[in-house]
């Protein structure tokens, strides 16, 4: 399996866009194999630095997860506000209460202007984004979450973040080679 849609501007991504290595996550912030990976993914991004672009997609899994658009959404909605990352962050933390009080309290803590993030959710502005996503993830036979991609090829080892490390590391060094 392969990345079917590469990796653009439109994505979010930490990390510079020449890194060694890019790893592409397929998430559902409602998860709990995401919430997991979310912590191994930290210490992953903590030790590769600069070395590594990290770029996250949505894949609400809504049939079993039934707060993961409203979350998706949400993270979309902080996004155009400039605040996608922190929201990100505060909905994994966050993810065991996930409930539309809790997106709002969080926006809130993230000193969102309410008014337009509220606007958003209610518009369902941001829907249409996620569904390409997910159109995105299963071109590329994404079946579950989390989902990677290491320089546009599936991964399907351990995302444990010292195994993880290894596997992009080895990828990034055979890249330079």
């Amino acid at each position: 399996m392969s990345l079917a849609i590469a990796v653009t501007t439109r994505d979010h991504a930490l990390g510079p866009a020449d890194a060694p290595v890019t790893l592409v996550e397929y998430g559902d912030f409602q998860c709990p194999y995401c919430g997991a990976a979310y912590g191994e993914l930290k210490q992953v991004r903590a030790s590769l630095g600069g070395a590594l672009r990290f770029v996250f997609r949505h894949m609400p899994l809504a049939a079993i997860h039934p707060m993961a658009e409203l979350a998706a959404e949400a993270a979309e909605a902080a996004a155009e506000q400039g605040k996608f990352w922190p929201m990100h962050d505060a909905l994994y933390e966050n993810q065991r209460q996930l409930s539309p009080a809790l997106v709002s309290a969080l926006a809130t803590r993230l000193g969102l202007d309410m008014a337009r993030f509220t606007a958003d959710l209610r518009s369902r502005r941001y829907a249409e984004k996620i569904q390409q996503d997910i159109a995105g993830a299963e071109r590329s036979g994404v079946q579950g979450t989390p989902a990677f991609f290491i320089d546009g090829r599936h991964y399907n080892g351990s995302y444990d973040a010292e195994t993880l490390t290894e596997e992009l590391r080895a990828v990034a060094g055979a890249r330079a080679a």
